[in-house]
């Protein structure tokens, strides 16, 4: 059985081969600026945020506080967190802050 793709599918898997055919980040940013909202990169930087404070152990009460959201948006990441494996992502992020 093929599952059929939609133009939205194939328009985001070509946005994957481009990302990982670039060489730098200034490429990857230029691409992503072009893309995003400056409220969609700040919902995305917020998500990271909250997958790493989630795995200190910090509350969801207490992170959906600190960076000012709601709650259901530390949820909604809470269960990203749970379903995808993004410790790669987190190392990153990690590194960046020290």
């Amino acid at each position: 059985m093929t599952i059929a793709t939609t133009p939205t599918d194939d328009a985001y898997q070509s946005l994957i081969t481009h990302l990982t055919n670039c060489n730098d980040s200034k490429q990857i940013d230029a691409v992503l600026t072009a893309l995003l909202t400056d409220k969609e990169r700040q919902e995305i930087a917020n998500r990271i945020r909250i997958f790493d404070l989630l795995e200190q152990g910090t509350t969801q009460r207490e992170i959906a506080d600190n960076l000012g959201v709601g709650i259901a948006t530390v949820s909604r990441g809470a269960k990203a967190l749970q379903k995808h494996d993004i410790s790669d992502l987190l190392a990153t992020h990690r590194q960046t802050q020290d």
